[in-house]
């Protein structure tokens, strides 16, 4: 027998794997207003990402940052494609950011601020991930 409409335990299952998504953080957090930098499944944000001392910072604190924590630490939006051409040295290397945050991330590359792995497999100049060149001493 078909039937047309969602049945009770469908309806309950859904909820399960809504209320499973949720409570993993995969979700949208309850309570937090649409838009809003806790809310990263919101949708893009006008005025949203950040700045080039930020990124230093970032970077500065931690031994190594893969390029998808970047994206994800500061929200930055932007298509799977989304690829940033930097000139380093006498050539180019690419990064895996929206136009904006490559261009911050460039002068931190040039600066000698931050240091960058290639991506070895295969063998491509585009950054995979980051690392300080000057670490910040803890005392």
């Amino acid at each position: 027998m078909a039937s047309d409409g969602p049945t009770g335990a469908n309806v309950a299952a859904g909820a399960n794997v809504a209320a499973g998504a949720l409570a993993s953080g995969d979700g949208p957090a309850a309570g937090v207003p649409a838009g809003s930098a806790l809310n990263p499944m919101a949708g893009p944000r006008p005025g949203s990402g950040c700045t080039a001392p930020q990124l230093k910072r970032f970077i500065k604190s931690r031994v190594y940052v893969p390029m998808h924590e970047l994206r994800r630490r500061f929200l930055i939006e932007g298509g799977d494609d989304d690829v940033t051409p930097v000139r380093v040295g006498g050539g180019h290397i690419f990064v895996g950011l929206p136009e904006r945050e490559g261009r911050l991330l460039g002068e931190l590359l040039r600066g000698g601020d931050v240091g960058y792995e290639l991506s070895m497999d295969p063998p491509t100049p585009i950054v995979v991930g980051l690392y300080p060149m000057r670490p910040i001493t803890r005392s």
